[in-house]
């Protein structure tokens, strides 16, 4: 059985989405989210969710999947995706990893370990009020004498995996970067095509910031506000994405509606350029300049082409 499995990824806001719904619509495909807030019920603005009108008969997995006051680790969503994944070939269909969560992607086709070592609430408890007192910098910092590996690949502001890390050195006594496969770390059961979309720095810029405003207008305020009703509170994981935060202060009135909306803006720029190096880590990404093609058809052959060369 052909097991291929394709990923369509890239910085926010650069047009994932109807790229990977003209590819399905081609090959065969179903569609299986990588993207760590379209898991969230009623998140649907913030997170620049897919409509069913958008997904224009395709399948897809992966959204909507839990309520935002759950939690919800990369442990679960390999477990959840990999059972998808392989639900889709067995149909008869190709699978297709469409978003920009770079660490939801590598639980699928990096050979890592997400699981070692039990939890200790407490500990974790302990980090987070460290975090709100001293910053998410100094805990950060706490990694560096103990796995200089962790510190050096977990951004300070994924608190979680910083804690994660720390928590996992306290329990086995082993650095979380341990945990992965060394040099297997690439040896996964699929036939993997990964194509990461690409363009100009000024031009995607823009289109984040384009991106924030229609957000605005089309009722980001109002949808915070009915999760607010709900009794979703900021110390939630769901509520701490980008452009639910920053209008929750805005609410709370800790500060104005431009300046929400300048700081969703340059979180999402910030966001883009870390996705950009974290997708520069993987030397089996093939990068699609959109720049240098005249539309998303002419997009589309090239990852056709390159699909029927690669055995599709």
């Amino acid at each position: 059985m052909n097991k291929k499995l394709i990923i369509i990824s890239g910085p926010t806001a650069i047009g994932k989405t109807d790229i990977s719904i003209k590819l399905a619509k081609q090959i065969n495909g179903e569609i299986i989210s990588a993207d760590s807030m379209q898991i969230y019920k009623f998140m649907d603005i913030g997170s620049a969710k897919i409509s069913k009108d958008e997904m224009d008969g395709i399948k897809h997995h992966m959204i909507d999947i839990i309520e935002p006051d759950k939690e919800f680790s990369v442990s679960e969503y390999k477990d959840r995706a990999e059972k998808i994944i392989d639900s889709i070939i067995k149909s008869g269909k190709i699978p297709i990893m469409a978003g920009g969560t770079g660490l939801y992607i590598d639980s699928i086709i990096c050979n890592l370990t997400f699981t070692e070592g039990n939890k200790d609430m407490e500990y974790r408890l302990y980090l987070e009020n460290l975090a709100r007192e001293k910053g998410k910098d100094f805990v950060h910092r706490m990694l560096k004498d103990i796995d200089i590996k962790s510190y050096e690949n977990i951004h300070p502001n994924n608190l979680k995996r910083v804690i994660r890390a720390l928590e996992v050195y306290k329990l086995t006594g082993k650095p979380f970067s341990s945990y992965d496969a060394g040099n297997k770390i690439y040896d996964i059961p699929y036939d993997l095509c990964y194509y990461v979309l690409i363009m100009n720095r000024d031009s995607l810029y823009d289109r984040i910031n384009k991106r924030v405003d229609m957000m605005i207008d089309k009722g980001l305020i109002e949808e915070v506000k009915y999760l607010k009703s709900l009794g979703y509170t900021a110390d939630m994981q769901s509520m701490q994405g980008i452009g639910y935060k920053e209008i929750l202060y805005y609410l709370d009135g800790k500060i104005t509606l431009e300046k929400a909306i300048d700081m969703i803006k340059q979180g999402s720029r910030n966001y883009a350029k870390r996705q950009l190096t974290w997708f520069r880590k993987d030397p089996r990404v093939k990068y699609i300049n959109k720049d240098e093609f005249q539309n998303e058809s002419e997009i589309l052959k090239n990852i056709l082409f390159d699909l029927n060369n690669s055995g599709l």
